[in-house]
């Protein structure tokens, strides 16, 4: 995901545990005024742009940005406003859960339909040397999170895991008790070899979006990154469909044993993170303006 994309998506799947890289997002002005790509991966991580390709991209850019700013972000207060109301009343139930998220999906989906055409047009303008950077680079980004997440014995990936998680949840919670701690374990454990599943249907998706832009001129070209790019899991291979799944309830059953376990300062602690956010967003001068 792109720097400001996996930011929003962070942001918007708090509920799902605060599963996701945090970290990568701490303020979300910040965020808004640093964003250099627009489409749903980092692109500087795959492939250099030309000088004309960067000013177009950056003209384009402004446009999504205004668009995102005056049109979504009242709608992502009113979604923090509501987790702010579960978190404040002890509400945080499965049902609760499953709702904001839906809510979240539903948010990313439509941005993500917002910039595809801007994503369609920079791609079919892609030399072959740049493709091939950008195949290079998948490949390299595959040899990578293999090395790192699948190298290591299951025990020490349960392990890693886990203490990804509680570094995740120190941040928004405080210091976690033994019995959270130990609720994150188990969580961990139940995982299994869900890295395997995850890097495998990432290696797969990379594969075809390759192969999507090697025919880049193909009159099946804009419905394909469409398809790619804003309907992803339909692409999804079967056994990582059926990990995501597991994923998604165990991480709702995650936050929701945490939540019942918390305590009154932990509960404070996240209500200033979730009202921190809400601030960066009103602060932003484009939403002032919507508002």
């Amino acid at each position: 995901m792109l720097r400001w994309f996996k930011c929003l998506a962070v942001i918007l799947t708090l509920s799902l545990a605060l599963s996701l890289a945090l970290g990568a997002c701490s303020r979300v002005g910040l965020a808004y005024r640093n964003l250099d790509v627009i489409i749903p991966w980092t692109l500087s991580d795959y492939l250099d742009m030309n000088g004309e390709q960067k000013g177009w991209f950056n003209e384009r850019l402004k446009e999504h940005l205004s668009w995102h700013c005056t049109t979504q972000l009242p709608g992502y207060l009113d979604w923090l406003d509501s987790l702010q109301v579960m978190v404040e009343n002890n509400q945080v139930t499965e049902a609760a859960l499953q709702a904001r998220t839906q809510e979240a999906k539903d948010a990313i989906a439509q941005t993500a339909r917002e910039i595809t055409p801007s994503a369609i047009e920079l791609l079919q303008g892609l030399d072959d040397k740049q493709v091939a950077e950008m195949n290079d680079a998948f490949a390299k980004d595959q040899r990578k999170r293999q090395d790192e997440y699948l190298k290591p014995s299951l025990d020490q990936q349960i392990k890693e895991r886990a203490q990804r998680m509680e570094k995740r949840l120190d941040d928004w919670l405080g210091p976690l008790s033994t019995t959270q701690k130990q609720r994150v374990a188990d969580w961990s454990k139940a995982l299994g070899d869900q890295n395997t599943q995850w890097i495998a249907n990432r290696a797969h998706w990379q594969k075809q979006f390759s192969a999507a832009v090697g025919q880049r001129q193909s009159p099946e070209f804009a419905q394909r990154i469409e398809t790619l790019l804003v309907n992803r899991e339909s692409l999804w291979t079967q056994a990582y469909r059926q990990a995501y799944a597991k994923t998604e309830a165990q991480a709702r059953s995650l936050f929701v044993d945490l939540m019942a376990e918390s305590t009154p300062a932990q509960r404070e602690r996240l209500l200033k993170k979730i009202k921190g956010v809400r601030k960066d967003f009103t602060e932003l001068k484009c939403l002032k303006a919507a508002l």
